[in-house]
């Protein structure tokens, strides 16, 4: 049952977690701007600097799942100020270190936060009434790509006109205000998971994952053929299905693999890894098409703070749509959503195709492909939380999350693959050709367009239909009192969990009505209790009603709000791009 918290605004809750959502996505392009200089700043090699970015993917993977499953069995609101923490303390490391080492440890440490992002979303079940959920989810999700396309600017601006330690202060700073968000207006969440944290699994999948990615990430520094890359490759793959047998035995799972094996769940996940794959290669061959020199004849010379402000708009256009795919959502279900936006990301590629020779062209096309991953991000845990118990949401979530991880990943192994082996010599050194970026593009159309054919494969939304009368009851002896139905039906009991009555986040459950169990004793009633008891649960009806009806109007007028600072948005964005044009012209 879902219950709105009555001290504490919903739209607040909302705004508190999509805070966090684009906190905990900028820390994954902080340090960006910085990587041309780290090996001057910290006084060591580019190949060992590059895991400044490296190992905050591997922790933040390998933490994702561990800290949903701890979400469940503790509460999410618990485990979201738990990840604050590492979250200000990697931050504040970084902004001190003078060296190597400290600086790893503070981007660790910093992915060890970037769990609070699944929490969140898992958390508006919790903490929302069901007609607010889907709008809430799609705010959420579009905010972690906001917190993605903003923080490149904003980071190349302070790393170029200010003192770099500035970024991590920053970030402090941010996390501090993220934490005392939480902690004054997101209300105790439930702890609904039973059991305790499998360990052992946490520590087979952990491994798993540094070898899977840090295979990936790595290979072709060191050589895709290479001894050191095959081994970790292969060791992910045995350490993986050893892991997938313990799960499957072992009495309190990590991942409760059967219910991921649902096709729902299991589809989701693999256009989750698809739809990862798609945006994230696009964001890469943009920004390296923006920056080449013009003198290769395709490059367009832009420095990366005129690149990371050309790609700004599509990290709003993802917010921008959130209230649609969630009307969407709303009208043809998440899964027609995860569709249409698959679709749009491959048409976005199809603009990047064309429009190549412009930075206003690429500016177009990254919004109409952030158009599509707003929509399908926000379709994806909705889809995830339809179809699983609701003691185990943050950990479902969170394996949602990983598959995206994963999915990014491998996205930058590939396209790396793809642009260094297709090349051209210019002054001395090699750079990605034209035919090279071209194919890249075609690679993440074609994915996109393999996400939507996986989407078309979930299962349809069961609509709510109205029970069957009862068939006709035969002759029964007067000792035998009749049967009496019961709606809804018992819980359905999957594994060792139970999944609950709860429906579509779209749409709020029926009234449940109070009829007695057929094991139930026949005690006969006097008229005057059955008559209370009508009385009362017409008045519970009425006070929900009147709730519905204030909810209602609230959505109302959030809609109409949002209506004009959209308008507001796109007027502006309409005029900058016009001057913007007329400047190129």
């Amino acid at each position: 049952m879902h219950s709105a918290p009555t001290s504490r605004s919903g739209g607040g809750i909302v705004s508190v977690l999509a805070v966090a959502g684009i906190v905990g996505s900028l820390m994954q392009t902080l340090v960006v701007p910085l990587i041309g200089e780290l090996p001057r700043l910290l006084d060591a090699d580019a190949a060992d600097t590059s895991w400044v970015i490296t190992v905050t993917l591997l922790v933040g993977a390998v933490a994702t799942p561990v800290v949903g499953k701890l979400g469940d069995l503790y509460g999410k609101r618990r485990m979201m100020l738990a990840c604050a923490v590492p979250l200000i303390a990697g931050s504040v490391v970084c902004a001190l270190a003078g060296s190597l080492i400290p600086m790893i440890a503070g981007r660790g440490l910093q992915g060890l936060g970037v769990g609070m992002i699944p929490l969140g979303v898992s958390a508006l079940r919790d903490l929302l009434p069901p007609q607010r959920v889907g709008p809430a989810i799609a705010l959420m999700s579009s905010s972690m790509g906001i917190g993605g396309a903003l923080g490149l600017p904003i980071s190349a601006a302070v790393a170029e006109y200010a003192d770099w330690r500035m970024l991590f202060w920053g970030s402090a700073a941010l996390s501090v205000l993220v934490a005392v968000l939480i902690w004054l207006l997101v209300p105790a969440t439930p702890a609904h998971g039973r059991g305790r944290l499998d360990a052992a699994g946490a520590v087979g999948l952990g491994i798993a994952l540094v070898c899977l990615l840090l295979g990936v990430s790595k290979g072709a520094d060191w050589g895709w053929g290479s001894g050191t890359t095959l081994g970790l490759l292969g060791a992910a793959v045995v350490v993986l299905l050893l892991w997938g047998l313990w799960e499957l035995r072992v009495r309190d799972p990590l991942v409760d693999l059967r219910t991921t094996a649902r096709p729902q769940v299991l589809l989701t996940n693999v256009a989750s890894v698809l739809v990862g794959f798609a945006m994230y290669a696009q964001s890469l061959v943009v920004m390296q098409i923006l920056q080449l020199p013009e003198a290769t004849g395709y490059g367009l010379g832009q420095s990366m703070l005129a690149a990371g402000l050309w790609l700004a708009p599509s990290g709003l256009m993802m917010m921008a749509v959130s209230s649609l795919g969630a009307r969407l959502s709303a009208a043809r279900g998440p899964r027609t959503s995860l569709f249409v936006g698959a679709l749009i990301i491959a048409l976005g590629y199809g603009a990047a195709f064309g429009l190549m020779g412009w930075s206003w062209g690429l500016m177009v096309a990254s919004s109409v492909g952030n158009i599509g991953v707003g929509l399908a991000y926000g379709a994806m845990p909705a889809l995830i939380m339809s179809a699983v118990p609701q003691s185990e949401t943050a950990s479902a979530n969170s394996f949602n999350t990983l598959m995206r991880s994963i999915g990014t990943s491998v996205s930058a192994a590939v396209v790396g693959v793809i642009l260094s082996q297709m090349t051209v010599t210019m002054g001395g050194h090699a750079l990605p050709s034209e035919s090279g970026f071209r194919t890249a593009l075609l690679v993440g159309c074609g994915v996109a367009l393999v996400a939507a054919l996986v989407t078309l494969a979930l299962p349809k939304p069961r609509h709510a239909t109205a029970p069957a009368p009862p068939p006709a009851p035969a002759p029964a002896s007067p000792a035998e009192p009749p049967a009496t139905r019961v709606w809804p039906p018992a819980p359905v009991r999957i594994g060792h969990e139970e999944l609950g009555p709860w429906r579509d986040a779209f749409r709020p459950p029926a009234p449940a009505w109070n009829g007695r169990a057929e094991d139930e004793p026949a005690h006969p009633a006097s008229p005057r209790s059955e008559v209370a008891e009508l009385r009362a649960e017409n008045n519970t009806l009425r006070e929900e009603n009147a709730e519905l009806r204030t909810a209602n109007d609230e959505l109302r007028a959030e809609s109409d709000e949002l209506r004009k600072e959209l308008d507001v948005l796109m007027q502006g964005l309409s005029a900058w791009v016009q001057n913007l044009a007329g400047r190129t012209g």
